[in-house]
């Protein structure tokens, strides 16, 4: 069975309500362990993609396209995805809980929760800017998830290119030594490489994402580079 016919079967079994839902989806990921990631993944990007609609009110056609961009969601499961974010909008639960558990899933796993929040971000400015809202939502899901202001804003800054601060793009402080950032640099863009993401667990259409991640880490690279003369 697919992930996503797996979704849709649980969908299914919810009926009119939605309050239980989180705890049908972890159920649903603990019940596949050759794919806890993969699943997991989709889930937390499904349900938290859902719960941010709030942040700011609505759920534009850019946000629901951008969700596309990052899952090939099959046209005969289209319509129970679609039910799910519903569910996951109106369930009473808060998005605290939803983030709390779904992180639960990824213990210790730092580098797959920052691919979730990244996707998040992508999805938040799919209508042109990330919403004041937005970004106090997922600073909020970080701190759920355990990630400190230092990882955040790297991610921030990834998406929200106004500071021009090349040093949080790249999560170091400028009173790193010129050795330290290049090779933190280069980390950083091995992390990135559309094999790991894939080893990690993230769908294959996800990896599009990495493309701007890297040429924000490029872009980064290339001002320290110039500005000190290496």
């Amino acid at each position: 069975m697919s992930v996503w016919s797996s979704i849709g079967s649980i969908v299914s079994s919810i009926g009119t309500g939605g309050a239980q839902i989180i705890d049908r989806l972890v159920q649903l990921v603990l019940a596949r362990p050759e794919g806890t990631n993969s699943v997991g993944f989709t889930v937390a990007m499904i349900a938290l993609s859902a719960k941010m609609a709030k942040a700011d009110g609505v759920v534009t056609t850019d946000e629901v396209l951008a969700f596309r961009e990052l899952f090939e969601v099959p046209p005969s499961e289209e319509r129970n995805v679609s039910r799910l974010f519903n569910l996951a909008q109106e369930d009473v639960a808060g998005f605290e809980v939803y983030a709390k558990k779904l992180a639960d899933l990824f213990p210790y796993d730092h580098k797959t929760l920052l691919d979730i929040l990244d996707g998040l971000f992508h999805i938040a400015k799919a209508d042109g800017v990330v919403h004041e809202s937005e970004v106090g939502y997922l600073s909020k899901v970080a701190e759920v998830f355990g990630l400190d202001e230092r990882e955040f804003g790297k991610v921030l800054a990834r998406h929200v290119r106004n500071d021009g601060n090349p040093y949080v793009v790249l999560g170091l402080g400028p009173e790193a030594s010129d050795a330290d950032l290049k090779s933190h640099y280069r980390r950083e863009v091995q992390e990135t490489h559309p094999d790991r993401l894939i080893a990690r667990g993230v769908p294959e259409e996800f990896v599009r994402i990495a493309n701007d991640r890297l040429a924000a880490l490029n872009d980064a690279w290339a001002k320290i580079r110039a500005e000190r003369g290496i």
